[in-house]
């Protein structure tokens, strides 16, 4: 399974981006995607994910009520929609996939930088 963020740039606060990420590969593998964030200087942190089988979600506090995460199976692809950024979104967003419902990820893609300007 191969995961293709795209979508980061740079954006005034309480502006909006979309982020995609377009999966290939055996990809009916993959039971759990998500999008994690990390800031310079902090660890790896979980935005939202998705199931694969009926699309239920989960939301990091931090996010919930700005960014929504969605599918488009027929694309293989799943969005971030992130609305009202704040300069604390700032950071390298990664899309990842797992095989399991629960545990380690087990494909990421590359990163893409989101960047909020106060």
């Amino acid at each position: 399974v191969q995961l293709v963020e795209s979508g980061g740039g740079l954006v005034q606060a309480g502006g909006s981006l979309r982020l995609s990420c377009a999966s290939s590969g055996i990809t009916f593998k993959i039971n759990v995607m998500g999008w994690y964030r990390q800031a310079p200087g902090k660890q790896r942190e979980l935005v939202a994910t998705i199931t694969s089988a009926d699309g239920r979600t989960n939301y990091a506090d931090s996010v919930k009520g700005r960014f929504t995460i969605y599918r488009d199976n027929a694309k293989n692809t799943k969005y971030l929609q992130m609305n009202s950024l704040k300069s604390g979104d700032t950071a390298v967003y990664y899309c990842g996939a797992r095989e399991l419902a629960f545990g380690a990820y087990d494909y990421w893609g590359q990163g893409t930088q989101v960047t909020v300007s106060s």
